[in-house]
């Protein structure tokens, strides 16, 4: 496929880094005041030179073939802020990251539009999403995590890598995460956690070196997509121990590439266990690397994304 003009705004930071790898021209919409979507490129990403940014007012003068929504916001108001009418009228695809919300069955989503395309980024997502008219398809997620970061684990305490988790706090698993952290020793990383005696946003370059050094990642999140923290962890080689909600018992096996349970007190008996054992929590973390890079990995990514792109513009 030649490469695309494709206009996207900055909404999920990690996703983002992911994107720029595919080869196509990127657009970000930004401005002075560099609010919600507008931040451009952001300062904890290393992105490559074809994620541009360019001053809001002047996105109508772009020559675009593709519009890539990412929130309520961009679809319901940024579009009508910055686009041109014939520019509303290119091809358009909305990707939902986020799991439905306020019913987790029963929520329509914001677009309803034969015309468009509704991509999911787990299964779980397009099965509980009333996706109304607009047809869908799933593009599981790939990162694009430092090659140098590599899991090493000798630090004898668990890591979860979660921004802002007082701000939602049941879907976030804030409680879970402090009642495991009573008998095991865990520390936090991601957006605000310093708040909450963590690490505090480490920036992404950097991430995944620390985050290595840990003996296992704990993802305490209750309700959400497969987090981008957990195929970032297998990535490196790391063991993964998981609350077993959404998209997760479909990718970690338990006993293979860490461990899944919705019984607390088993998956803090586990964390025991990996703490007490390098050499298990080695192994499983090998398992979960291979699984990662056959999964997760980024030729695959950029394969159904170029398929989603021919899709809409055929």
């Amino acid at each position: 496929m030649k490469p695309l003009n494709i206009l996207t705004w900055h909404v999920h930071g990690s996703y983002l880094n992911s994107l720029a790898r595919l080869p196509h021209n990127w657009f970000l919409p930004v401005t002075a005041e560099r609010g919600p979507g507008y931040g451009g490129r952001g300062a904890s990403f290393d992105l490559p030179d074809n994620m541009r940014e360019v001053p809001a007012e002047r996105v109508r003068e772009l020559n675009l073939d593709v519009i890539l929504f990412q929130s309520p916001q961009n679809y319901q108001q940024d579009q009508y802020d910055i686009l041109s009418a014939e520019q509303r009228r290119l091809p358009k695809i909305y990707l939902e990251h986020n799991t439905p919300r306020p019913h987790p069955t029963d929520t329509a989503h914001v677009v309803d539009d034969p015309d468009m395309l509704l991509v999911h980024v787990t299964h779980f997502n397009r099965l509980m999403w009333d996706n109304c008219r607009t047809p869908t398809t799933v593009i599981e997620h790939s990162v694009a995590v430092e090659p140098a970061a590599i899991y090493s684990g000798w630090r004898e305490q668990g890591i979860a890598v979660v921004n802002c988790m007082q701000r939602r706090p049941r879907i976030a698993g804030l409680d879970i995460f402090n009642q495991a952290r009573e008998r095991v020793p865990l520390t936090l990383a991601g957006m605000e956690t310093a708040e909450l005696g963590g690490l505090g946003d480490v920036p992404y370059r950097h991430l995944h070196r620390v985050v290595g050094e840990y003996r296992f990642l704990f993802s305490p999140m209750r309700y959400t997509s497969l987090p981008l923290a957990v195929i970032e962890a297998m990535t490196i080689g790391m063991p993964v121990v998981a609350l077993a909600t959404t998209e997760v018992p479909a990718v970690i096996e338990h006993g293979v590439h860490g461990y899944v349970s919705c019984d607390v007190d088993e998956l803090v008996a586990r964390m025991q266990a990996l703490l007490a054992d390098r050499g298990l929590a080695q192994r499983l973390g090998s398992n979960a690397r291979a699984l990662a890079h056959e999964r997760f990995g980024m030729e695959r990514f950029i394969r159904d994304w170029n398929k989603a792109f021919q899709m809409i513009r055929d």
